[in-house]
């Protein structure tokens, strides 16, 4: 019975990978009532923690974005990549894994990607390098950043192990940007040196290639936009450093035991008082509040955390005595299946926190060490395996010199190499670091 119904969860997943969207999240659900219904699980609670964490932290997210914030942090980029442009293959990642570990999305790689490649193209360098690394190295900051998705989603699931938010960074920080770094060193002469290159070549031939000057005016940075970023880095500071030091926390005595204010609880104060400050300093539209593309993100999140986290506890709840006495035993022994699993998962969600809501409370049901279940986590960053997810599709379009692509056995493209080195590097730096640390 319980290979029949994780059978139904894999289905379930690959039916709502190949929808994508909402969908996933909803298939989520139907599991639910399968488990409940037919096979008379009894039900878990749905993750509620999980999801006002994403919540609160998105509607701060989406109220910097409307406030021209992140726009702001883009024309600091700039600024960065500007002053050291011939070493942009290296300095690209690193500055897109730091704002995207500052803001809590990826989605801020896509207006650094236009500069990367007019600079790469001014410098004489192949675009394919800076802006492969630049993607992966967006994915894998999420991991790290204590306002993203994923991260909300972890710290809801391993507060109870004793793993809190402090514990989860000092592993998780180092171990992708070690990833990244090693990545953008070893692939820095990646693919024919774009003197070399045919397509490039092309398109240079035939006048496709836009020179710098012929370009539009760079837009203004509205007014707020410095305020809002000061607001959200200072919530984001607040939340590690009480992450850190619990005694910062407020505490209550009841009955003789003194409890402190949880973690979840935390997060979820400090960005809905972020928010309301960046909307009061900072002045966006309300209406766009809401209607931004960061807000909608985190409202798809919220729907697979309502039904994919649900699914996966249910599922563990009717299978928990199997799951203690034979697949542990398993994956105890072995313990990189649980990394190879997440991998694969996470490159059929296409999706960092589907993946962490799925698959990390069947890990702990297992009983592995905390140790290994962040060493593995950091494997959730595989969205760019199957080259279909819009950051890959984003960087093949801005890439105007045509050196990223998808190559002719689909598998073989640009950010794959670079994807694995990341993968690899950080799955075994968290776990050392989460052995000696744990």
């Amino acid at each position: 019975m319980f290979w029949f119904q994780l059978l139904i969860i894999i289905l379930l997943i690959f039916f709502g990978a190949r929808k994508g969207d909402v969908f996933m999240g909803l298939l989520g659900g139907v599991g639910v009532a399968i488990f409940i219904f037919i096979f008379h699980v009894q039900p878990a609670a749905p993750p509620i923690d999980v999801m006002l964490i994403i919540l609160a932290v998105v509607l701060a997210a989406s109220a910097l974005q409307s406030s021209g914030g992140l726009h702001f942090l883009v024309h600091l980029a700039e600024k960065m990549l500007k002053k050291s442009p011939k070493n942009i293959t290296i300095i690209a990642p690193i500055i897109s894994w730091l704002f995207t570990f500052m803001s809590g999305t990826g989605h801020v790689v896509y207006s650094l990607l236009p500069i990367i490649n007019e600079l790469a193209l001014e410098n004489k360098i192949r675009p394919e390098r800076p802006i492969s690394n630049s993607i992966i190295a967006s994915q894998q900051a999420i991991t790290c950043s204590p306002v993203s998705a994923a991260t909300a989603a972890m710290i809801g699931f391993m507060a109870p192990l004793g793993v809190g938010l402090g514990t989860i960074l000092t592993i998780a920080i180092p171990a992708t940007l070690l990833g990244v770094v090693v990545s953008a060193v070893l692939t820095i002469r990646k693919g024919k040196e774009l003197a070399e290159d045919p397509e490039y070549l092309r398109r240079l031939a035939e006048g496709l290639i836009v020179k710098p000057e012929q370009k539009t005016e760079k837009q203004a940075v509205p007014k707020g936009a410095k305020a809002s970023v000061v607001l959200f880095l200072l919530g984001v500071l607040a939340i590690v450093i009480m992450g850190l030091f619990n005694n910062l926390r407020p505490s209550w005595v009841q009955g003789g035991e003194t409890t402190i204010l949880s973690m979840p609880y935390t997060i979820e104060i400090i960005m809905l008082v972020c928010a309301t400050l960046i909307i009061i300093f900072g002045r966006p539209a309300i209406e766009t509040i809401l209607n931004g593309p960061i807000f909608r993100a985190g409202a798809l999140a919220m729907v697979c955390a309502f039904g994919l986290a649900w699914m996966s506890s249910t599922f563990i709840n009717g299978q928990t005595a199997f799951i203690q006495e034979h697949v542990a035993t398993i994956v105890n022994s072995y313990p990189w299946m649980l990394a190879v699993i997440m991998f694969i998962v996470a490159a059929l969600t296409t999706s960092q926190g589907a993946t962490t809501l799925i698959m990390v409370p069947i890990a702990i049901a297992l009983d592995l060490p905390a140790y290994v279940i962040i060493g593995a986590w950091m494997a959730v960053n595989a969205n760019y395996f199957l080259p279909v997810a819009s950051q890959c599709l984003a960087a093949i379009s801005f890439d105007t010199a045509g050196t990223t692509k998808i190559g002719r056995f689909v598998l073989n493209h640009s950010f794959m190499i670079p994807g694995l080195i990341n993968t690899l590097t950080s799955v075994v730096v968290a776990t050392l670091i989460g052995s000696v640390l744990i």
